[in-house]
């Protein structure tokens, strides 16, 4: 039996669920997301509340039991109040800018880097900060961590792309040895 499963998800005020064989659309102040649940997953909207559970016992429903109601829980949770991910960019002669909707970055190569966000993802720019918002916590994850890995932190300045509140664990550089 599933823990995470077996919860029931609330469903707020202002949310549509609409439940057609096995895809599962919400609706919602934010935007819409679909998703196809697996074939061994089903979902039922009761008193306001969805309810997944395993339609027939197999080795793996468990597992997919509970994975399938973590992301149905995020789509509810992203049509309602949304996602957000912030990165910090740190170097000399680093720039980001909005331009459009897509993320135009000098981070020190011999050109820049343009990054045209997702349907549904939007970047916004403050400072030395990069904030990538949207509904589906996938497709935020995923951009933020493409975004990243253009430019890794090295530990030994710290200049590159982190996420907020991320620790970079820094290593001492070479001493200078004097012969005498």
């Amino acid at each position: 039996m599933s823990r995470i499963g077996k919860k029931l998800i609330p469903i707020p005020q202002g949310v549509v669920v609409e439940i057609s064989e096995n895809t599962l659309r919400i609706k919602g102040p934010k935007g819409e997301l679909a998703r196809i649940l697996h074939a061994d997953i089903s979902a039922v909207v009761r008193d306001n509340t969805i309810a997944i559970f395993p339609a027939q016992e197999s080795k793996k429903s468990p597992a997919l039991w509970g994975l399938s109601r973590s992301l149905v829980s995020n789509m509810v949770q992203g049509v309602t109040h949304g996602f957000k991910k912030k990165l910090e960019f740190e170097g000399i002669g680093f720039r980001v800018a909005v331009d459009g909707k897509a993320l135009q970055m000098q981070l020190g190569f011999s050109h820049p880097v343009r990054i045209e966000p997702p349907a549904g993802v939007s970047f916004t720019v403050e400072k030395n900060t990069i904030t990538v918002e949207g509904v589906d916590k996938e497709e935020v994850g995923n951009t933020a961590a493409r975004i990243r890995r253009l430019k890794p932190v090295e530990p030994y300045k710290g200049k590159g792309i982190k996420y907020q509140g991320e620790v970079v664990k820094r290593k001492a550089g070479k001493k200078a040895v004097t012969s005498a």
